[in-house]
């Protein structure tokens, strides 16, 4: 991740561009709506080829939107390229709507590391409802990585 001194509207071009080098991300549909430094808002419209047979997002797709927000959160914080260590996820309740919403933020971070909580949610008509809870560290991306 680059530089946090740059304008808002700067910050957000810059993790955008990012997010179009994802192939996957591409795929998915993925938008990123909003980042400042350790904060971030994916979005990602939900088409039935995300769903699974019960018709809401497939899990895959709601930990995909919850790993991207939380490395954005920790990259960002962390002002360096940054891959995710680890992370674990709670769904909630099933995510059915026409978006799902993740917001990251970093908690704690230093040199090598930063842990990032999300939350994941499902948006029906404007409401949103909470549908996932993630929490993951962040890492440095090394020498040889």
């Amino acid at each position: 991740m680059s530089d946090a001194r740059a304008s808002p509207e700067a910050f957000l071009q810059m993790g955008r561009e990012i997010l179009a080098k994802q192939p996957f991300s591409g795929l998915l549909g993925a938008e990123l709506t909003a980042l400042s430094p350790g904060q971030v808002e994916l979005q990602l419209p939900l088409r039935d080829e995300l769903k699974q047979q019960h018709g809401f997002a497939h899990g895959g797709v709601v930990s995909y939107l919850a790993d991207n927000a939380l490395t954005y959160a920790g990259g960002t914080a962390m002002q360096v390229p940054v891959v995710t260590s680890e992370f674990k996820i709670n769904y909630v309740r099933p995510a059915l709507g026409q978006r799902l919403v993740a917001r990251a933020r970093a908690e704690a971070t230093g040199k090598a590391q930063s842990v990032a909580r999300c939350e994941v949610y499902a948006v029906t008509d404007g409401v949103e409802k909470l549908c996932a809870l993630a929490q993951g560290t962040i890492v440095r991306l090394g020498e040889g990585g």
